[in-house]
């Protein structure tokens, strides 16, 4: 090999490893140091506050017999059925004492869709059929629970169908109908 060759490629080692160590060592504590001296201002933003709406929820009454309206904070949304999936998720959310859910524990918001005509489809998960304590009493107030959370606080809609895992079921427990959308009924709040 010429002597010509093997500096070149001796230089073209060096290069190598000059940028294999300006990618992997020097680039990596310069940007380290740099955020490190950045003003805290700069390097943690405070986050803007989330908008917030009030919403009547609905929780099981002192006598066990209705459903007792309690105003919560509820996160803001864009659009009717946005808010409406932050009212649901809020009212399934479990609750701190005394307040008592309908719904019963374990159950999510799978999903939620309002149609033009104010028709809205709640999917729940099977949490609402599998945990749930049966009984009419009991069906009645899980039901109006969410039909009331929503009819209530959203005037565009005007009936709930509920769903549990995608499906229609024709009662949650043996006692009310879902096969169609429910109107809310102020008659079980107290």
């Amino acid at each position: 090999m010429t002597r010509a060759r093997a500096l070149a490629i001796g230089g073209i080692a060096a290069t190598a490893i000059a940028l294999g160590w300006l990618l992997f060592v020097a680039l990596p504590r310069w940007y380290s140091a740099a955020r490190a001296n950045r003003p805290a201002s700069a390097q943690s933003e405070p986050a803007a506050p989330i908008r917030k709406i009030k919403a009547r929820l609905f929780y099981v009454s002192e006598d066990g017999t209705r459903l007792a309206g309690v105003e919560r904070d509820v996160p803001y949304a864009e659009g009717p059925a946005e808010q409406a999936r932050e009212i649901v998720a809020a009212q399934v959310a479990p609750v701190a004492e005394p307040l008592l859910s309908a719904v019963p524990p374990g159950t999510t918001l799978r999903g939620l869709f309002i149609t033009d005509r104010g028709d809205a489809y709640v999917d729940l998960s099977h949490e609402v059929v599998a945990a749930h304590t049966g009984g009419t009493l009991d069906e009645l107030l899980t039901v109006y629970t969410i039909v009331n959370a929503l009819a209530v606080n959203l005037p565009a809609v005007t009936t709930v169908q509920l769903l549990v895992d995608g499906k229609e079921l024709p009662t949650l427990s043996g006692h009310v109908d879902l096969r169609q959308g429910l109107a809310k009924n102020l008659a079980w709040i107290q």
